[in-house]
């Protein structure tokens, strides 16, 4: 019962938009002696409700269940706070501009934590014209490659996808100062500031 609806997370969320438990049973129509069984932990939500328990509180399922809402904190949305998540069954790459709760073949997704690289992960960064050409010396086995390289300023996201037995490089057109990554599909992301 380790990931299922606890009755402290519904009773905070019904707190912050200030509904009564009368004002939340009326909501997904059951009974304001249920939504005070959950929230004193004497009773669960039968799973039919979870969807619109979620709606009634604002928010989404996966949140209900963690019982932790995720809240944007870059609303401004500078493109350097951007969060990376990479998953882990299907390889497939997803961009936020800020916190999210992202799932993917059924797996909900921590975002990536960048790392500085080491000599085996390092890469080139070339000045060419007005471009940024990156390269690296990266194997680029079937199993062992370097995934995707990013390059992130303050108003812009770009991503080039890398593929296995390819080649690792890459063309950024230069629009300032900003934060380059890449990810290693064994060892994880890497970022290097130019």
């Amino acid at each position: 019962m380790d990931n299922y609806v606890t009755g402290t997370a519904i009773r905070t969320l019904r707190e912050k938009h200030h509904l009564t438990q009368a004002q939340l049973a009326e909501q997904i129509n059951v009974s304001d002696k249920t939504v005070s069984k959950w929230e004193t932990g004497r009773g669960f939500p039968d799973i039919s409700l979870l969807e619109p328990l979620a709606a009634a509180l604002r928010v989404s399922v996966p949140e209900l269940l963690s019982g932790e809402q995720v809240i944007n904190v870059n609303r401004a949305a500078n493109m350097r706070r951007s969060r990376l998540y990479v998953c882990p069954v299907c390889g497939n790459v997803l961009h936020a501009a800020g916190s999210a709760m992202i799932s993917c073949c059924g797996v909900t997704l921590p975002p990536l934590e960048a790392e500085q690289p080491d000599e085996a992960h390092d890469v080139r960064i070339e000045d060419i014209e007005h471009e940024l050409y990156i390269s690296s010396a990266h194997p680029m086995s079937k199993s062992h490659y370097l995934s995707f390289a990013a390059c992130c300023t303050d108003d812009r996201f770009e991503l080039v996808r890398f593929y296995p037995e390819g080649n690792a490089e890459a063309r950024f057109f230069r629009r300032g100062h900003g934060i380059l990554y890449w990810y290693c599909n064994r060892h994880g992301l890497f970022f290097k500031r130019f």
